[in-house]
């Protein structure tokens, strides 16, 4: 890595500075000649100088030169103009200075914007480029929050300092040294003077900063600690409320917040005082220039038009050298800035660039040995995990390693996984050591998966085809429009040393998993789902969810039939109180008051309960129906019934898992609020009250809470008024509501209440289980199964996988793995969130069933129960990071050895 910013920029950028270095230097010639013009206007047409007879005239725009070996040559004679002629066609020149001057600016500007933005592109991919290739253990002693904001923040900077690093000391200087020319040629003593004050700027002023870069340092460190301060605690979050220790990070947080504040002071401090003293300094200078100028001009000895240029120039000399003064402080900033990132990315050993090199083509399978020699392992802190082992694990054969927590087994997993490397010895394969090997052979060819799982945010299934995404594998296709911008893009990304990698290919190679393309892709997922008991998992969520009618079409088609052949399934099994159907006629009893009272479902988030009920036509549907006093009354009964029974009731008391309608955290807020209307009316509640008792009412269901509330009067009342709300519901509620109809599908619930049209029944235990596994079979027997199981697929697993269970994470990590179909699967005690028995099943799937005979590849998996050991070929036994023991399971088994001790 380049350890000199400058030099990193002129290495990437030096044509394009050239270029703008060459148009600053013609921009010159306008700037001069905007200074010089003034001069003329004063002196010639305004004073008249050369029109001193009534009909002068001068010549304007003659055009001649002497030029060697040719002599005297003129290309215009120019024109006659008079004396207001002569000014308003100087005017006019100076209008066109004016406007030449402010395009140079424009393209210079923007050409040293996008020349930055390239270089901010461009360090910011390498940064990124080398994160990919540090070293597995240099993971360990960094802070991702902190690299994250070096990467995102701290390179900011340095784009925009690319387009200014030589161009704007050659055009601020230039600028500023042609002012001072021409001031000098003007009136020498005001040229020295001007100079004189110029040069202390430009000594005292860069020394007075030099407090300001250190301060600026220190600022930039403290608030990268405190970023990745905050990515502590926000990955620690539950260890820091298991421990009570809330108040310890508040006081830390409070320490570094304390400790910037005082940097950044003194820097506001010391920044105002270096710009005081720099715009008293330059507001020194036209004072001088006003009294001596002008005493020059009372003798004589200087012009009136020369002083008016001379103090115009000076207006455009503190600008440009105020600029070239924060340009080098800049410098110095960005330069430290630089040198930081250096110092945090100039990792050694690197992972070499060509390991990582695209790979388009198939890769061939890998049918040698995996052999380990003398390996030795260490931790961060020197300890040995592994010491001088040695073994040869043949293709095809399956490896049970087992020995008890800190035996070194782990650790010498993770080394043939690539995940740590080797302080001493060697893993080859076929001669080659495992880390020369491409990511494009490991990472197809050898698949590894532990307790230890990370998913990024996205779906189910991005995450699970995530190790099937080597390289673009089809180009997308685009319109004419979209290819014009993806082209431009692909320019730009040339330029900036990116790649041209079009992420909107599809990068999935279908064939490493079985498949043939996207529709079959399923059905190569779907045993490997299976195999690690994840499939039910993702129905359940599928069942959860909202279907996109548009992609998932035969799903939507078939909702008719599948309720059809639901009911006719609990018929025929005895079960057909289970569920209770919607019927626009009656009154669920199984569903919540305000479900039989909207009798449909709400567009979300376009319409929630809050919308709805501050909607004119529903107030004014509960005013004519009489439902609110009605719902009020019930509300009360709700209210006090669950204050007088659950008031002395711990939070965590499971009764109130049985309330839909209050919280333990609400049990108060009701309790007060009863005491204030107990002897208050309908009409004399306040709305909000009303509404905090009304809502209670809503979610209750009389066969869950039992409370007596419900009698056939109110319920037909409801019954009534939904009819009326649908009947006359005004156009625009009526497109955020979809009504129940038991002939369509509705997009806006979900799977499961689709399928259902109804409510399951509180009284039959084990009915949501039994409801999901009947589902299951309709969805089979109708081949419906895969197309319900991509639903579940398109679930969003949140950041981290963390609306997942530990559970659900490690089965869908070790289906990721298995879903490669590689030549050696590496399993370091994958399962280890799950009970015993689950991980039995899962691994005898895996090793026995989940694999075509003749295609059986090499499987090692460290076990958490040495039993297990049985259904492999051999066993290796760690113990105090040596090999033990190895050999069959009879051979061990039967042997009074470290390995009889673990199956005991």
């Amino acid at each position: 890595m380049e350890k000199s910013l400058a030099r990193y920029i002129w290495k990437n950028t030096r044509l394009q500075q050239l270029w703008i270095l060459a148009v600053v230097a013609a921009s010159m010639v306008p700037y001069f000649l905007s200074f010089d013009l003034p001069k003329q206007i004063v002196n010639g047409p305004i004073q008249g100088d050369g029109f001193e007879g009534p009909g002068a005239r001068q010549t304007f725009m003659h055009i001649a030169y002497d030029i060697p070996l040719i002599g005297h040559v003129e290309f215009f004679q120019g024109l006659q103009l008079n004396r207001f002629q002569m000014l308003m066609a100087l005017s006019l020149v100076f209008l066109a200075l004016v406007v030449l001057n402010g395009l140079f600016k424009f393209y210079i500007n923007t050409y040293k914007g996008r020349l930055g933005e390239r270089m901010l592109r461009r360090i910011r991919f390498e940064l990124i480029d080398r994160v990919l290739r540090f070293p597995p253990i240099h993971f360990k002693r960094v802070k991702s929050a902190e690299i994250a904001t070096m990467i995102k923040d701290e390179v900011e900077p340095m784009g925009g300092f690319t387009g200014d690093a030589f161009v704007s000391p050659a055009l601020l200087g230039g600028q500023a040294i042609t002012a001072l020319a021409f001031i000098i040629v003007q009136n020498f003593w005001l040229g020295m003077i001007a100079a004189g004050i110029v040069g202390v700027q430009a000594i005292v002023i860069p020394r007075m900063r030099k407090r300001l870069l250190d301060l600026g340092r220190q600022r930039q460190l403290t608030a990268r600690e405190l970023s990745g301060r905050v990515g502590e605690i926000v990955d620690g979050i539950g260890t820091i409320h298991g421990n009570d220790t809330s108040n310890l990070e508040r006081a830390d947080i409070a320490s570094r917040l304390g400790r910037i504040f005082s940097i950044r002071y003194d820097l506001y401090q010391w920044k105002f005082l270096v710009k005081f003293i720099n715009n008293f300094l330059a507001q020194v200078t036209p004072f001088l220039f006003y009294a001596i100028g002008g005493y020059l001009a009372l003798q004589g000895r200087l012009d009136i038009g020369q002083l008016v240029a001379v103090i115009s120039a000076y207006k455009d000399l503190p600008g440009p050298l105020k600029e070239l003064i924060d340009w080098d402080q800049m410098r110095q900033d960005v330069q430290v800035k630089y040198q930081q990132v250096y110092e945090q990315f100039n990792v050694e050993p690197l992972i070499d660039s060509r390991i990582q090199e695209l790979a388009t083509a198939p890769v061939g399978a890998l049918t040698s040995a995996l052999v380990v020699t003398n390996l030795s392992l260490s931790d961060d802190s020197g300890a040995r995990l592994v010491d001088h082992v040695s073994v040869e694990i043949k293709p095809n054969e399956t490896v049970a390693i087992v020995g008890p927590n800190g035996s070194g087994a782990e650790a010498f997993a993770e080394a043939l996984g690539r995940m740590v490397w080797p302080d001493s010895g060697r893993i080859t394969i076929d001669g080659r050591d495992l880390l020369d090997l491409p990511e494009s052979i490991t990472g197809r060819r050898i698949s590894y998966a532990s307790a230890d799982t990370f998913f990024f945010h996205g779906t189910l299934a991005s995450n699970l085809l995530y190790g099937l995404k080597h390289a673009p594998m089809t180009d997308p296709v685009y319109d004419e429009k979209e290819a014009l911008e993806y082209k431009w893009h692909s320019i730009e990304a040339v330029k900036a040393g990116n790649p041209t990698l079009d992420l909107n290919s599809d990068w999935v190679d279908y064939q490493a998993a079985g498949a043939s393309g996207p529709e079959d892709l399923l059905k190569a997922i779907r045993p490997v789902l299976d195999a690690v008991l994840i499939s039910q998992d993702i129905l359940d969520l599928a069942l959860r969810s909202t279907v996109n009618t548009d992609v998932h079409v035969a799903v939507s088609d078939h909702v008719v039939a599948l309720r059809a052949s639901l009911r006719d399934r609990l018929r025929d099994e005895g079960l057909d109180g289970i569920v209770v159907p919607f019927d626009f006629d009656a009154y669920n009893a199984q569903a919540t008051v305000g479900e039989n009272l909207l009798f449909g479902t709400m567009k979300r988030p376009l319409m929630t309960n809050r919308r709805l009920a501050a909607h004119p036509y529903f107030q004014q549907l509960f005013r004519e129906t009489g439902l609110s006093t009605d719902l009020y009354a019930m509300g009360l009964e709700i209210a006090e019934n669950a204050v007088e029974l659950f008031h002395d009731l711990p939070p965590d008391h499971p009764f109130f898992q049985q309330l839909t309608f209050m919280t333990a955290d609400d049990i108060p807020t009701y309790q007060a609020l009863l005491q204030k209307l107990q002897s208050r009316r309908f009409e004399d509640a306040t709305p909000e009250e009303r509404s905090a008792i009304i809502r209670l009412s809503f979610a209750y269901i009389e066969p869950r809470h039992r409370f007596g509330l419900l009698t056939d009067e109110l319920m037909d009342k409801i019954v009534s008024a939904r009819k009326q709300f649908h009947e006359h519901i005004p156009a625009d509620l009526g497109e955020l509501i979809e009504r129940y109809d038991a002939e369509r599908f509705t997009p806006s619930a979900s799977l499961m209440d689709n399928v259902l049209f109804g409510r399951i029944a509180y009284q039959q235990a084990d009915a949501s289980d039994r409801i999901r596994a009947i589902m299951g079979e309709l969805f089979d027997a109708l081949d419906l199964y895969d197309d319900v199981l991509s639903i579940g697929l398109e679930f969003d697993v949140g950041s981290g996988g963390k609306r997942l269970t530990m559970v659900q994470r490690q089965k869908l990590n070790l289906a990721r793995a298995l879903l490669k179909r590689s030549d050696y699967f590496i399993f370091n005690r994958p399962l280890s969130a799950l009970d015993q028995r689950v991980q039995d099943q899962i691994t005898r799937n895996i090793v026995q069933d989940l694999h075509e005979e003749g295609q059986r590849p090499s499987i090692i998996w460290v076990l958490s129960n040495a039993r297990l050991a049985e259904m492999f070929d051999r066993i290796l036994l760690f113990d105090r990071g040596g090999l033990a023991e190895a050999g069959n399971y009879p051979e061990l088994s039967e042997k009074n050895g470290m390995f009889k001790e673990l199956l005991s």
